[in-house]
């Protein structure tokens, strides 16, 4: 039963990521623009985690949220991975996006990725992170209190900017939970486990199909909602562009591995665990997005 809210869940975060347009790329360029209401609401798009920690308690479920201590592989990766997402003009979830709407470009992203992560499979041995301790009643009375005054801030918001930030803030409560059921449900979280397998040829590693089936309901709302706006359309792209996000992807891929997961997994997972380390590298993230569009 808790499978099928799961599917449900990814579905509508899909739709939403799809109509909302949630990329942190984006995200730089409007704060460069002197706008930053949008990348903001990415960045607080976890603050209702507590509302799922409520949820694992009753019931009875363990709690995804971990939260990690700096170092450098986090800002390392992130900045790798910022570079990468600027190459390519859009982060994890808008490549997902994109592709759904038609831009077969970004199937040579999704390689990139998962070259990306062989290679890290091949030379870098397995992290141990270290734990960063926060008392539980810091950490999700502090979520609680961020929440109430987001709620506040985007209550004073005209009508555009509070319809933005209410779809944000209802991706990352829908993906907080679907963590419950599966951590590792994200498209980072997905391609990691596949190239480990490959790589180590280690069957046990292998994704299980229900992993595959919510990635595919993830896509199937940002189809319907590329279908439902008429913005779906088949946008081919020359061998050079192929070439392009082929490497962008690489340095996403390869950025990911070495942070411990792409944005998607920093942004929803990370932050909302008040994780040192999420922070480092989504800080990190944006540093190479902004320096990596000096070369776009």
């Amino acid at each position: 039963m808790f499978y099928i809210v799961a599917l449900i869940l990814i579905a509508l975060l899909g739709y939403l990521a799809q109509t909302t347009g949630l990329c942190m790329v984006r995200g730089v360029v409007e704060a460069e623009a002197g706008k930053p209401l949008f990348l903001l609401a990415i960045l607080f798009s976890g603050a209702f985690a507590w509302v799922s920690v409520a949820t694992a308690h009753w019931m009875e479920l363990p709690v995804a949220f971990v939260s990690l201590e700096i170092t450098a592989f986090a800002i390392v990766g992130g900045l790798m991975f910022g570079l990468g997402a600027a190459f390519n003009n859009g982060c994890s979830v808008s490549t997902i996006s994109k592709l759904a709407r038609g831009h077969l470009a970004m199937l040579a992203t999704v390689v990139g990725w998962f070259i990306g992560w062989v290679i890290l499979a091949a030379v870098m041995p397995v992290l141990q992170p270290t734990l960063f301790h926060i008392p539980l009643e810091w950490h999700y009375g502090g979520l609680f209190v961020i929440s109430i005054v987001i709620l506040f801030f985007v209550s004073r918001l005209n009508q555009p900017d509070r319809k933005i930030w209410a779809g944000m803030l209802m991706i990352g409560l829908m993906a907080s939970i679907a963590f419950l059921y599966e951590p590792r449900w994200t498209p980072s979280g997905l391609l990691n486990d596949v190239s480990l397998a490959l790589w180590l040829n280690d069957a046990g590693r292998w994704p299980s199909i229900e992993r595959f089936i919510l990635i595919a309901a993830l896509v199937a709302g940002m189809v319907a909602a590329a279908l439902r706006t008429r913005s779906f359309e088949l946008e081919f792209a020359s061998w050079g562009v192929f070439q392009r996000h082929l490497f962008a992807g690489i340095l996403m891929g390869i950025g990911a591995a070495i942070a411990s997961g792409g944005n998607d997994s920093q942004l929803l997972l990370a932050l909302p665990a008040l994780s040192p380390a999420g922070a480092a590298t989504i800080l990190s993230m944006l540093v190479g997005i902004y320096l990596g569009r000096k070369f776009v």
